[in-house]
């Protein structure tokens, strides 16, 4: 049994559990409570949709399969307004499947059946991606043809219009343009945008840069800023 107190938030975080299995929800809702996290639980995609944009949530945990929609169509309602971090919780297996549902937006996945312990380790860096940094730590701007990065307001600019980001390409962003020139390894891509349990699973990087070179590069055929280098790793070059 978990300890009550580990793992507690210093200030309350609400979490939208969504998933239409009750003895999943119960247990999620009790483990989340215990922990002082504010919890909020939805059994379908409808209702999960209209939750978000009542209650706001700082975290979404999601079940792909729900009676009325597919998870995936609820991450992409999510992510036509809010970059507000998804936590996919599925019984789904195949890489495409979970290819799928990151690039449609999620920002971590989770098979079931998962131990309490990884999946509360998983929301809380989650939480801890999408929180903004102490003020004067990144009054920073990076500047390209393309596009300007703003890592003060976590704002990036393409042709005059803000691009919209989910929190992990931010942080893998952020931490590529911190590292501008420099080689940075698969596995410490990993480790810092995902967490220390990390370092294996390159095919999220392959997703996470396939999205930002879509946004942000001129040709994302032939990328000019974020650049492979085979079997190491990544390099953002201006």
């Amino acid at each position: 049994m978990l300890s009550p107190t580990a793992g507690t938030p210093q200030t309350p975080t609400r979490v939208l559990v969504i998933d239409d299995e009750p003895q999943i929800v119960r247990a999620l809702v009790i483990n989340l409570k215990a922990r002082k996290y504010e919890v909020d639980a939805a059994h379908d995609g409808a209702t999960a949709l209209e939750l978000a944009a009542t209650r706001h949530p700082d975290v979404v945990v999601l079940d792909l399969g729900l009676p009325d929609m597919d998870g995936v169509e609820v991450i992409r309602g999510l992510r036509g307004w809010t970059r507000v971090p998804i936590l996919v919780l599925s019984a789904r297996h195949s890489s495409d499947e979970k290819v799928e549902a990151l690039d449609a937006g999620a920002d971590d996945y989770v098979t079931k059946p998962f131990g309490m312990d990884e999946l509360l380790a998983r929301l809380r860096a989650a939480v801890r991606r999408a929180e903004p940094t102490g003020a004067g730590e990144d009054e920073v701007m990076v500047e390209t043809e393309e596009f300007t990065v703003d890592l003060a307001a976590k704002k990036v600019n393409r042709g005059g219009k803000d691009v919209r980001l989910t929190p992990t390409e931010w942080h893998l962003l952020e931490v590529l343009v911190r590292n501008t020139g420099r080689l940075v390894s698969q596995r410490q891509l990993l480790q810092e945008v995902w967490g220390p349990s990390y370092g294996t699973e390159t095919n999220y990087l392959r997703v996470y840069m396939a999205q930002l070179r879509r946004k942000l590069e001129a040709d994302p055929s032939h990328p000019r800023h974020f650049v492979t280098e085979p079997g190491m790793g990544y390099r953002f070059e201006k």
